[in-house]
């Protein structure tokens, strides 16, 4: 089974300081039919204002990922963490029993694009934690590079979840075929750029969910950025 999910379709919210796509439902936007995919809860596209950000504010139980697209993304939480985090940068936030952080745009002149991402942890009141790390473009040209999992493997950042999240860079010929286990799904959204997922042309901001097939294979990328999930 293949759903498209297209760019336009999404929820929006502009509150001046940060403007927000919403692939699922989110604070004000709420559809039934986009509640998530598998334990993806949340995927928010966020362009933050110069010199704004989000203050300091709580969560519980998720797995939150940040991916930044451009721009610069400061961070600071209760368990004593505080980075900037740039293009390249993942950085994996378990809240768990509970954690106060903030995210924040210091530039004076430069948007900050980033992709917010939620996962459902495998189970609740884990301990909090944190992890970073980075990916240059050349380990996600032309192919996907694991970028977060449930073992950490290959370097990826740790989700305490039984899903992988992949990171590619596709452009003219470049091919990519992944496959899915059985009883697994994928989600595939295009950060930037087009390609075709399955055959399917995808512009920025488009995404596929697929359940029931046997693979993805990712073609014909001009100026692609995608980020796949595995999930059960």
């Amino acid at each position: 089974m293949r759903t498209v999910r297209r760019s336009d379709e999404r929820g929006y919210a502009d509150h001046g300081w940060l403007r927000s796509y919403h692939s699922f439902s989110f604070a004000d936007y709420h559809d039934p039919r986009h509640m998530g995919f598998s334990s993806l809860r949340v995927i928010n596209e966020d362009r933050i204002a110069p010199g704004t950000g989000f203050g300091t504010h709580g969560h519980r139980d998720m797995e939150i990922v940040s991916y930044v697209l451009d721009g610069e993304l400061a961070h600071k939480d209760s368990m004593g963490n505080g980075s900037v985090i740039r293009p390249g940068d993942v950085q994996r936030m378990s809240a768990g029993t509970g954690v106060m952080h903030s995210e924040f745009n210091h530039a004076p002149d430069r948007v900050t694009h980033f992709l917010q991402i939620w996962i459902e942890p495998e189970r609740r009141g884990l301990a909090p934690g944190y992890e970073e790390k980075r990916f240059e473009a050349a380990e996600k040209r032309g192919r996907l590079r694991l970028i977060a999992s449930p073992d950490g493997a290959d370097g990826s950042v740790t989700l305490h979840q039984d899903a992988r999240l992949y990171a590619g860079l596709f452009d003219g010929a470049e091919t990519a075929t992944h496959v899915l286990a059985p009883g697994r799904g994928a989600y595939v959204h295009v950060v930037r750029g087009a390609l075709e997922v399955n055959g399917v042309a995808l512009a920025a901001g488009d995404a596929a969910l697929l359940r029931d097939e046997p693979d993805v294979r990712l073609a014909n990328g001009r100026a692609a950025e995608v980020l796949l999930f595995d999930l059960r």
